[in-house]
């Protein structure tokens, strides 16, 4: 890798540090496993530099990876996760949600993975469709349909939380 690149790669990561870790912290919902997710992803980044083609495909090109890292990770997690989230909340103290849009989160915890990531990147991580489907390596019209079904399944969702709420 040239050290031009390699400087863009660096001030990349060092411009969106905030947002990779959002980006981490969407999947694995702990800080310190965002942390470790994102310095993994820079790793592999530094390590892997000399595949980036371009400073134009950077953005993606490091999103990819953070998703790709995340998503190993949870995969890690779930071969040795001994007591599922439920048992867990019943023995833990009560505290109170730090969530704006519980209800949100919720939906979007109970959406398909490849649903998720899809919604994740393009509402909360401001990517355009072509991005995403960069980053996932799918077809743009793929990707369409996901955020469309995605959607739906969370409109779906959300106004029968609504109508829960008012009964």
């Amino acid at each position: 890798m040239d050290k031009k690149l390699e400087k863009s790669l660096i001030r990349f990561i060092t411009e969106n540090k905030e947002n990779v870790y959002r980006l981490a912290y969407s999947y694995v919902k702990n800080a310190e496993n965002a942390l470790d997710i994102v310095q993994d992803s820079i790793q592999k980044a530094i390590t892997a530099s000399e595949f980036l083609k371009s400073e134009s495909s950077m953005k993606s090109w490091f999103y990819r990876i953070v998703v790709n890292t995340s998503l190993d990770f949870l995969r890690k997690q779930k071969r040795i996760q001994l007591v599922d989230d439920m048992t867990l909340e019943l023995h833990c103290p009560a505290s109170e949600d730090v969530y704006h849009d519980i209800d949100l989160e919720k939906a979007l915890e109970e959406l398909p993975q490849a649903y998720r990531t899809v919604v994740v990147l393009r509402y909360f991580e401001d990517l355009k469709i072509e991005e995403i489907a960069e980053v996932l390596n799918e077809n743009i019209s793929t990707v369409k349909t996901r955020l469309y079904q995605a959607l739906y399944k969370l409109r779906i969702k959300m106004s029968n939380e609504l109508l829960k709420e008012v009964k």
